[in-house]
């Protein structure tokens, strides 16, 4: 299989850097660790200081949690209302008519939560293979200092419908043959083996396992695609099935979702709350073992 339409590789972004027509996104964010027994599974802490500290030429910063998440929900990076999304990405330049690249710091799963949002609302935009990490261990040009942004835009979505949904669909598809639910997290934690931050430990009832960490090499570069959809297959996640996703806060599970994107599975959505919220909720079912 040929390298998925989704990526950009370092060499091919080094190419482009500095063309009038790229729009570069640094997406890093922290969970940072509370103390036990916190309200919370961890801290949401933007990536400004290690974008300052060293970033890509030219790139912009996006602050998930500060901009681009609904502020009223008790759970982080809640997908926000399509309106504060629009104001948002219009003030960092994000134009469809540009090569819009996004990476990230030390996972790309931030990513590919931006890449999932992005496409929600009707904009195909590119994921660097192996992020910054990649490219600075390549010794690739590293810029400091604060963004430079890009001129404002009048930032108009698309929005795609499906792409997210609640607990109450999830609930309602449980046992159903022609849908299957995915876990992004590790299997310690998909078979309730561990305590976990988010509350009860376990998964939602009869999904299977497919860990984030499982489709990515050491070099934090996507697995291959032929690697991937085995990976898949073998948990019986196969195209004509409705493909629900979650982790612990919607964010890990974003890989899994931009592989199967990129292997053309196209009834893909995202349970955005995921474990923080089915976990703390016992009036939802829970399964371990």
């Amino acid at each position: 299989m040929s390298q998925p339409a989704g990526l950009i590789t370092t060499d091919q972004l080094a190419a482009i850097l500095g063309d009038p027509n790229l729009r570069l996104y640094d997406c890093t964010t922290y969970n940072e660790p509370v103390p036990p027994g916190s309200d919370v599974p961890y801290r949401a802490v933007p990536g400004d200081k290690t974008f300052a500290a060293g970033h890509i030429p030219g790139a912009d910063f996006l602050d998930l949690q500060g901009e681009f998440s609904d502020a009223s929900s008790q759970h982080f990076y809640m997908m926000p209302d399509v309106a504060q999304l629009e104001a948002g990405f219009g003030r960092h330049g994000v134009d469809a008519s540009k090569t819009i690249v996004l990476y990230s710091i030390g996972t790309m799963m931030w990513a590919t939560r931006f890449w999932w949002m992005l496409r929600a609302l009707g904009i195909d935009a590119l994921v660097l293979d192996g992020g910054f990490d990649k490219w600075k261990e390549e010794g690739r040009p590293v810029e400091r200092g604060a963004p430079k942004g890009y001129p404002a835009t009048t930032f108009k979505a698309t929005p795609r419908a499906g792409f997210f949904i609640d607990k109450t669909t999830v609930l309602a598809r449980i046992g159903d043959p022609a849908t299957v639910i995915v876990n992004a997290l590790g299997p310690q934690f998909h078979r309730g083996l561990e305590p976990s931050r988010y509350g009860r430990p376990g998964r939602v009832p009869g999904s299977v396992n497919v860990p984030a960490a499982t489709l990515v090499n050491a070099d934090k570069t996507l697995t291959t695609l032929a690697d991937a959809e085995a990976k898949f297959a073998a948990q019986g996640v196969t195209r004509d099935k409705t493909v629900i996703c979650y982790c612990g806060g919607g964010i890990s599970t974003t890989v899994d979702l931009f592989l199967l994107a990129q292997l053309g599975f196209d009834k893909l959505t995202l349970y955005d709350a995921s474990m923080g919220e089915w976990a703390k909720d016992p009036a939802l079912p829970i399964e371990t073992n």
